[in-house]
Protein backbone atom coordinates (compact mmCIF):
# COMPACT_ATOMS: atom_id res chain seq x y z
CA UNK A 1 0.00 0.00 0.00
CA UNK A 2 1.15 3.26 -0.61
CA UNK A 3 1.85 6.28 2.08
CA UNK A 4 -0.26 8.89 1.30
CA UNK A 5 1.10 12.89 2.57
CA UNK A 6 -0.71 14.50 4.74
CA UNK A 7 -2.30 17.97 3.10
CA UNK A 8 -0.57 19.50 6.27
CA UNK A 9 2.33 18.07 5.31
CA UNK A 10 3.31 19.62 1.32
CA UNK A 11 1.55 22.64 -0.54
CA UNK A 12 2.23 21.09 -3.71
CA UNK A 13 -0.53 18.13 -3.48
CA UNK A 14 -2.74 18.76 -6.85
CA UNK A 15 -6.08 19.18 -5.88
CA UNK A 16 -7.94 16.10 -6.96
CA UNK A 17 -11.33 16.30 -4.94
CA UNK A 18 -14.68 17.35 -5.39
CA UNK A 19 -15.47 19.98 -2.48
CA UNK A 20 -12.88 22.47 -1.28
CA UNK A 21 -13.87 21.78 2.24
CA UNK A 22 -12.39 18.59 2.23
CA UNK A 23 -8.88 19.71 2.12
CA UNK A 24 -6.85 21.70 4.22
CA UNK A 25 -5.69 23.29 1.48
CA UNK A 26 -8.69 25.18 0.91
CA UNK A 27 -9.56 26.24 3.86
CA UNK A 28 -6.05 28.14 4.54
CA UNK A 29 -6.40 29.97 0.57
CA UNK A 30 -7.64 33.31 -0.01
CA UNK A 31 -11.09 33.83 -0.87
CA UNK A 32 -11.67 33.80 -4.89
CA UNK A 33 -10.91 37.68 -6.37
CA UNK A 34 -13.84 39.24 -8.36
CA UNK A 35 -13.65 38.67 -12.08
CA UNK A 36 -12.11 41.59 -13.62
CA UNK A 37 -14.06 44.10 -15.85
CA UNK A 38 -14.95 43.20 -19.57
CA UNK A 39 -12.19 45.30 -21.72
CA UNK A 40 -13.53 48.15 -23.72
CA UNK A 41 -13.70 47.46 -27.58
CA UNK A 42 -10.78 47.99 -29.75
CA UNK A 43 -8.40 47.38 -26.59
CA UNK A 44 -6.05 44.61 -26.72
CA UNK A 45 -6.52 41.57 -24.60
CA UNK A 46 -3.58 41.48 -23.45
CA UNK A 47 -3.94 44.80 -21.75
CA UNK A 48 -6.77 43.12 -19.37
CA UNK A 49 -4.74 40.75 -18.27
CA UNK A 50 -1.84 43.25 -17.30
CA UNK A 51 -4.39 45.19 -15.03
CA UNK A 52 -4.82 42.76 -12.37
CA UNK A 53 -0.84 41.99 -12.14
CA UNK A 54 -0.58 46.12 -12.02
CA UNK A 55 -3.01 46.40 -9.39
CA UNK A 56 -1.83 43.79 -6.95
CA UNK A 57 1.58 44.46 -6.54
CA UNK A 58 0.66 47.85 -4.25
CA UNK A 59 -0.67 45.19 -2.15
CA UNK A 60 2.35 43.54 -1.80
CA UNK A 61 4.79 46.43 -1.07
CA UNK A 62 3.98 48.35 2.94
CA UNK A 63 2.14 51.42 2.07
CA UNK A 64 4.39 54.32 2.86
CA UNK A 65 3.24 57.34 5.17
CA UNK A 66 2.31 60.03 2.08
CA UNK A 67 3.85 63.27 3.76
CA UNK A 68 2.07 65.67 2.39
CA UNK A 69 3.34 69.46 0.78
CA UNK A 70 4.10 72.11 2.84
CA UNK A 71 3.77 76.06 1.36
CA UNK A 72 5.18 78.77 3.60
CA UNK A 73 3.58 82.17 3.19
CA UNK A 74 4.08 84.94 4.96
CA UNK A 75 1.16 87.42 6.21
CA UNK A 76 0.68 90.46 8.03
CA UNK A 77 -0.66 90.72 11.65
CA UNK A 78 -2.05 93.60 13.85
CA UNK A 79 0.26 93.29 17.09
CA UNK A 80 -2.62 93.08 19.39
CA UNK A 81 -3.59 89.43 17.79
CA UNK A 82 0.06 88.81 17.66
CA UNK A 83 0.02 88.74 21.58
CA UNK A 84 -3.47 86.66 21.58
CA UNK A 85 -1.84 84.11 19.61
CA UNK A 86 1.33 83.88 21.94
CA UNK A 87 -1.15 83.96 24.76
CA UNK A 88 -2.49 80.94 23.11
CA UNK A 89 0.69 79.14 23.16
CA UNK A 90 1.14 80.22 27.13
CA UNK A 91 -2.31 78.38 27.55
CA UNK A 92 -1.26 75.75 25.67
CA UNK A 93 1.74 74.89 27.68
CA UNK A 94 -0.05 75.45 31.03
CA UNK A 95 -2.74 72.59 30.03
CA UNK A 96 0.27 70.35 29.42
CA UNK A 97 0.32 70.83 25.20
CA UNK A 98 2.98 72.58 23.10
CA UNK A 99 1.59 74.78 20.48
CA UNK A 100 3.98 76.42 17.88
CA UNK A 101 1.93 79.74 16.18
CA UNK A 102 1.68 77.60 12.57
CA UNK A 103 -0.11 74.78 14.59
CA UNK A 104 -2.79 77.60 16.36
CA UNK A 105 -3.48 78.98 13.07
CA UNK A 106 -4.19 75.44 11.25
CA UNK A 107 -6.76 74.61 14.47
CA UNK A 108 -8.04 77.85 13.67
CA UNK A 109 -8.56 77.40 10.15
CA UNK A 110 -9.70 73.77 11.16
CA UNK A 111 -12.45 74.98 13.74
CA UNK A 112 -13.48 78.03 10.77
CA UNK A 113 -13.64 75.23 8.31
CA UNK A 114 -15.68 72.96 11.19
CA UNK A 115 -18.56 75.94 11.74
CA UNK A 116 -22.12 76.70 9.80
CA UNK A 117 -22.15 79.46 7.05
CA UNK A 118 -24.00 81.79 10.20
CA UNK A 119 -21.13 81.38 12.37
CA UNK A 120 -18.39 81.62 9.84
CA UNK A 121 -19.44 84.64 8.35
CA UNK A 122 -20.15 86.21 11.69
CA UNK A 123 -16.24 85.19 12.69
CA UNK A 124 -14.99 86.67 9.66
CA UNK A 125 -16.95 90.54 9.98
CA UNK A 126 -15.77 90.40 13.42
CA UNK A 127 -11.80 90.79 12.04
CA UNK A 128 -11.10 94.07 10.55
CA UNK A 129 -9.97 94.32 6.94
CA UNK A 130 -5.89 95.41 6.98
CA UNK A 131 -3.99 97.09 4.07
CA UNK A 132 -1.97 94.46 2.22
CA UNK A 133 2.00 94.49 1.98
CA UNK A 134 4.79 95.00 4.54
CA UNK A 135 4.32 97.54 7.28
CA UNK A 136 6.79 100.71 6.61
CA UNK A 137 9.37 100.48 8.89
CA UNK A 138 9.66 103.54 11.02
Amino acid sequence: MAKVPSPLQSKSITNSVSSPSETAESAVSPAPKPAAPAAKKGKPAAKASVAPAAAEAPAVKPAKAHKPKLVRDSFTIPKDEYQVLESLKTRALELGQHARKSELLRAGISALHAMNDRAFLKAVGAVPTLKTGRPKNV
